[in-house]
Protein backbone atom coordinates (compact mmCIF):
# COMPACT_ATOMS: atom_id res chain seq x y z
CA UNK A 1 0.00 0.00 0.00
CA UNK A 2 1.18 2.73 -0.88
CA UNK A 3 0.89 6.18 1.45
CA UNK A 4 0.31 9.65 -0.49
CA UNK A 5 0.90 12.75 1.80
CA UNK A 6 -0.73 15.96 0.17
CA UNK A 7 0.37 19.30 1.12
CA UNK A 8 -2.19 21.18 3.55
CA UNK A 9 -3.63 17.97 4.98
CA UNK A 10 -2.04 17.66 8.13
CA UNK A 11 -3.72 21.34 8.94
CA UNK A 12 -7.43 19.79 8.15
CA UNK A 13 -6.46 17.08 10.61
CA UNK A 14 -5.16 19.43 12.95
CA UNK A 15 -8.37 21.94 12.50
CA UNK A 16 -10.61 18.87 13.27
CA UNK A 17 -8.58 17.87 16.66
CA UNK A 18 -9.24 21.05 18.13
CA UNK A 19 -13.07 21.15 17.18
CA UNK A 20 -13.21 17.70 18.52
CA UNK A 21 -11.31 18.94 21.68
CA UNK A 22 -13.93 21.80 21.90
CA UNK A 23 -16.57 19.86 21.84
CA UNK A 24 -18.03 18.45 24.99
CA UNK A 25 -20.66 15.91 25.56
CA UNK A 26 -23.93 16.61 27.30
CA UNK A 27 -26.24 13.98 28.79
CA UNK A 28 -29.45 14.54 30.55
CA UNK A 29 -32.32 16.61 30.36
CA UNK A 30 -31.54 20.68 30.16
CA UNK A 31 -27.73 20.33 29.74
CA UNK A 32 -27.33 22.35 32.87
CA UNK A 33 -24.73 20.11 34.88
CA UNK A 34 -22.63 23.34 35.06
CA UNK A 35 -25.09 26.17 34.92
CA UNK A 36 -24.96 28.04 38.14
CA UNK A 37 -28.25 29.70 37.32
CA UNK A 38 -30.76 26.68 37.54
CA UNK A 39 -31.78 26.14 40.83
CA UNK A 40 -31.52 22.68 42.10
CA UNK A 41 -35.18 20.45 42.59
CA UNK A 42 -34.02 20.20 46.07
CA UNK A 43 -34.41 24.08 47.04
CA UNK A 44 -37.75 24.19 45.59
CA UNK A 45 -39.40 21.80 48.89
CA UNK A 46 -42.11 20.55 46.12
CA UNK A 47 -44.32 23.10 46.13
CA UNK A 48 -47.06 23.56 43.88
CA UNK A 49 -49.28 26.24 42.22
CA UNK A 50 -52.61 26.41 44.18
CA UNK A 51 -55.61 27.32 42.20
CA UNK A 52 -57.38 28.71 45.08
CA UNK A 53 -57.72 28.66 48.88
CA UNK A 54 -58.96 25.46 49.80
CA UNK A 55 -60.87 24.69 53.19
CA UNK A 56 -61.18 21.49 55.23
CA UNK A 57 -64.47 22.28 54.86
CA UNK A 58 -67.01 19.22 53.40
CA UNK A 59 -69.21 19.93 50.60
CA UNK A 60 -69.28 20.86 46.54
CA UNK A 61 -66.36 21.88 45.33
CA UNK A 62 -65.39 24.38 42.25
CA UNK A 63 -63.56 22.57 38.96
CA UNK A 64 -60.71 24.90 37.61
CA UNK A 65 -63.90 26.21 34.94
CA UNK A 66 -66.92 25.89 37.24
CA UNK A 67 -69.31 23.83 38.91
CA UNK A 68 -69.74 20.44 38.01
CA UNK A 69 -73.27 18.42 38.31
CA UNK A 70 -72.85 14.50 37.56
CA UNK A 71 -75.93 13.29 36.49
CA UNK A 72 -76.61 9.82 36.19
CA UNK A 73 -79.94 7.08 35.51
CA UNK A 74 -80.16 9.14 32.01
CA UNK A 75 -82.23 6.93 29.80
CA UNK A 76 -79.88 5.51 27.15
CA UNK A 77 -82.10 6.83 24.01
CA UNK A 78 -81.89 10.32 25.14
CA UNK A 79 -80.24 13.44 23.41
CA UNK A 80 -78.07 16.04 24.57
CA UNK A 81 -81.25 18.69 24.06
CA UNK A 82 -83.52 16.12 26.43
CA UNK A 83 -80.58 17.03 29.23
CA UNK A 84 -79.31 20.15 28.25
CA UNK A 85 -83.26 21.73 28.24
CA UNK A 86 -84.93 20.94 31.99
CA UNK A 87 -81.17 22.06 33.07
CA UNK A 88 -81.13 25.54 30.90
CA UNK A 89 -83.85 26.29 32.92
CA UNK A 90 -81.82 27.56 35.89
CA UNK A 91 -78.56 29.56 34.05
CA UNK A 92 -76.24 29.16 31.42
CA UNK A 93 -74.78 25.52 30.85
CA UNK A 94 -71.15 26.72 30.10
CA UNK A 95 -70.21 22.54 28.91
CA UNK A 96 -72.61 19.50 29.31
CA UNK A 97 -70.62 15.97 28.54
CA UNK A 98 -72.27 13.08 27.78
CA UNK A 99 -70.68 9.87 27.17
CA UNK A 100 -71.63 7.25 24.54
CA UNK A 101 -70.67 3.75 23.88
CA UNK A 102 -68.71 2.63 20.91
CA UNK A 103 -70.49 -0.05 20.20
CA UNK A 104 -74.07 0.43 20.74
CA UNK A 105 -74.22 4.24 19.96
CA UNK A 106 -76.40 4.93 23.07
CA UNK A 107 -75.41 6.83 25.73
CA UNK A 108 -74.02 5.44 29.08
CA UNK A 109 -76.56 6.58 31.29
CA UNK A 110 -74.80 9.41 32.76
CA UNK A 111 -73.73 13.16 32.00
CA UNK A 112 -71.74 16.30 32.91
CA UNK A 113 -73.04 19.36 33.49
CA UNK A 114 -70.96 22.70 34.00
CA UNK A 115 -72.31 25.99 35.50
CA UNK A 116 -70.42 29.15 35.97
CA UNK A 117 -72.34 29.97 39.00
CA UNK A 118 -72.37 28.09 42.43
CA UNK A 119 -76.08 29.13 42.86
CA UNK A 120 -77.31 28.01 39.47
CA UNK A 121 -75.93 24.54 39.96
CA UNK A 122 -77.12 24.68 43.34
CA UNK A 123 -80.80 25.52 42.50
CA UNK A 124 -80.18 22.60 39.68
CA UNK A 125 -79.39 20.19 41.79
CA UNK A 126 -82.10 20.63 44.25
CA UNK A 127 -84.98 21.07 41.82
CA UNK A 128 -83.75 17.93 39.22
CA UNK A 129 -82.29 15.85 41.96
CA UNK A 130 -85.19 13.11 41.11
CA UNK A 131 -87.16 14.42 38.53
CA UNK A 132 -87.89 12.56 35.30
CA UNK A 133 -86.26 12.99 31.84
CA UNK A 134 -87.68 10.75 29.10
CA UNK A 135 -89.62 8.34 31.46
CA UNK A 136 -86.46 7.91 33.59
CA UNK A 137 -85.76 8.88 36.73
CA UNK A 138 -82.37 11.08 37.34
CA UNK A 139 -80.23 11.04 40.44
CA UNK A 140 -78.36 14.40 40.36
CA UNK A 141 -75.13 15.27 42.47
CA UNK A 142 -71.64 16.84 42.76
CA UNK A 143 -68.91 15.77 40.81
CA UNK A 144 -66.48 17.02 43.36
CA UNK A 145 -66.78 16.92 46.44
CA UNK A 146 -64.18 17.34 49.54
CA UNK A 147 -65.25 15.33 52.85
CA UNK A 148 -66.58 12.16 54.35
CA UNK A 149 -68.54 10.18 51.14
CA UNK A 150 -72.47 9.56 52.56
CA UNK A 151 -73.00 5.67 52.54
CA UNK A 152 -75.15 4.56 50.10
CA UNK A 153 -78.41 2.40 50.76
CA UNK A 154 -77.80 -1.58 51.09
CA UNK A 155 -73.72 -0.73 50.91
CA UNK A 156 -71.96 -3.24 52.60
CA UNK A 157 -68.90 -2.71 54.93
CA UNK A 158 -66.91 -5.41 54.78
CA UNK A 159 -65.53 -7.02 57.76
CA UNK A 160 -62.24 -9.01 57.66
CA UNK A 161 -62.22 -11.45 60.23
Amino acid sequence: MMDIHVEGDEFAEDHVQKIKEKATRRRGRGFNQGNENVEPLEDKGGEYESIGEDTDEAGPKRSIEGWILFVTGIQEESTEDDVATPFGDFGTIKNIHLNIDRRTGYLKGYALIEYESFNEAKNALNAMNGKEINGQDISVGWAFVKGPLKERKGSHKRNDH
